[in-house]
């Protein structure tokens, strides 16, 4: 009896190939089973990643540590920024005291040229160029915060007068009657007081 002879060739059958052109590789198909729809590297058909357990909470963590550092870094460079701030502060004040202690240093060299200068416009004796050096001095010391103290009239300050003579009358408060010698100031500080004549009321016995 003869075989058949399609049945004989049933077992070694070969495997159909299916390429697929939008695929590197050859999909084979054997005992009519689909091929298996992940990769080796664990990744859908689509070509997303499958996602691990646990993957979650280490991304958080890992975003909670980069939140922490920026604060810290943030931080810091505000830190620093007060410190540059304090430092330019105290270094622009303290150019302002040096540049204010040679002004007066400078002024307090000058006074008895103004002393001079003034007892000349006392007694009259001042001529044209006298008063135009005057006139230009007082200017430039004027400029560089010069300022005159004592006047006549005005109230007596044991702090900006030095009291030369002292006239009892019947006034309630001591005020100066005439000028001696002008006193002058830079800002706060007071260069030297002006000696007054004052006339106030009489001291009590």
């Amino acid at each position: 009896m003869s075989k058949n002879p399609r049945s004989e060739h049933r077992g070694d059958r070969s495997p159909v190939v299916v390429r697929d052109l939008r695929r590197a590789t050859p999909v084979t198909l054997r005992d009519g089973r689909c091929p298996d729809a992940s990769g080796p590297t664990g990744t859908d058909s689509d070509g997303a990643g499958t996602a691990r357990p646990g993957s979650g909470q280490s991304g958080y963590a890992e975003a909670a540590r980069l939140r922490e550092r920026i604060a810290e870094r943030t931080a810091d460079l505000q830190r620093v920024k007060a410190e540059y701030d304090n430092y330019r502060k105290r270094v622009r004040r303290d150019r302002l005291a040096i540049r204010e202690i040679a002004v007066v240093n400078i002024l307090t060299g000058l006074l008895p040229v103004l002393d001079v200068l003034e007892e000349i416009h006392r007694q009259g004796d001042d001529h044209g160029a006298v008063t135009v050096l005057s006139d230009v001095l007082e200017a430039r010391l004027a400029a560089l915060g010069l300022r005159t103290v004592g006047a006549a009239g005005e109230p007596f300050d044991p702090h900006s007068h030095e009291a030369i003579t002292y006239d009892a009358s019947g006034a309630a408060q001591a005020v100066c009657t005439e000028v001696l010698r002008h006193g002058y100031r830079v800002g706060d500080h007071l260069l030297r007081p002006a000696q007054v004549a004052v006339t106030g009321p009489a001291p009590a016995e």
